[in-house]
């Protein structure tokens, strides 16, 4: 048997992220979108704040989403 190599960095996070709060993580990136020009930070306290999220999942989504968004 083989198993799927296990996710490194903030995607690590995205599993529990989803069991916790109930939506895909492409949900929480696209709500990140609206966002744009934040900085990380306030981008972060937003999931706190609007989401109840907890600064580790909000800091994980935001990493991930800001990283994805540099090559665009």
């Amino acid at each position: 048997m083989s198993e799927e190599p296990k996710a490194k960095g903030p995607a690590s996070y995205f599993p529990s992220i989803e069991k916790k709060y109930g939506q895909p993580v492409a949900h929480w990136l696209s709500l990140l979108e609206s966002l744009s020009g934040k900085k990380h930070m306030e981008m972060v306290a937003w999931l706190k704040a609007e989401h109840g999220m907890g600064h580790g999942h909000a800091n994980a989504l935001v990493a991930h989403f800001l990283a994805g968004s540099k090559g665009k």
